[in-house]
């Protein structure tokens, strides 16, 4: 396990917000060179969503593993990863509406009622959009640490309703095994909180958000 004193060293947070921004390079690079297979908008929908499925992974996994291997400095990362979950989340919103919906409102309002997996991504959407506009020193102060930390444990259900949108996009198709390992991944992150939650064993530090 990386030390705390790695973790604490002032160019963490800055080499952490690079490598956070690779995928999106990669994508671009993929989409300018052709490399986006035979439908670039298709490829970028279904990316943009994958990349916030793995940031909402990452945000969850901080604190089993803060806890576990007892490095609380971990923390310290979560927000940020928190926001880009929030930033991909924005980006495959951004791809659906605008390539795949032409940036036409009606359409996208009659394909939300039409399609039920839209409207669980919209959903999840809209609950983590707090989370984000929150995920400041300042809003801590507004809201009140207590509340704060209530409204931040949206990520919860914001997980479990990313899965079932994965699930219901990929539900034509015979092939769902990524589906299941991000459930999988999911199941034990929110397990792991209700069996300490359950249990009490653990008080530890206060959350720093995105739970």
């Amino acid at each position: 396990m990386v030390g705390a004193r790695t973790l604490l060293h002032p160019a963490a947070k800055p080499l952490l917000f690079v490598f956070s921004l690779l995928p999106l390079a990669w994508l671009l690079a993929a989409a300018v060179t052709d490399r986006a297979g035979p439908n670039p908008a298709e490829y970028l929908i279904r990316a943009t969503g994958d990349w916030t499925l793995r940031f909402l992974c990452l945000t969850l996994a901080v604190t089993p593993l803060r806890v576990v291997f007892g490095v609380p400095t971990l923390a310290r990362f979560r927000r940020m990863l928190g926001l880009f979950a929030y930033f991909y989340g924005v980006l495959h919103a951004l791809s659906y509406v605008g390539f795949d919906m032409g940036l036409v409102l009606a359409d996208v309002l009659k394909d939300v009622g039409k399609r039920p997996f839209i409207l669980v991504g919209l959903t999840a959407f809209l609950l983590l959009t707090p989370l984000a506009a929150t995920s400041f020193n300042r809003a801590i102060r507004a809201l009140g640490t207590a509340r704060w930390h209530t409204l931040h444990k949206l990520v919860y259900p914001v997980a479990g309703l990313a899965v079932l949108h994965f699930f219901w996009m990929r539900a034509g198709k015979n092939d769902q095994v990524e589906v299941l390992v991000y459930a999988v991944i999911v199941a034990l992150l929110l397990g792991w909180r209700l069996l300490r939650f359950m249990t009490k064993s653990g008080k530890g530090p206060a959350s720093a958000g995105w739970s």
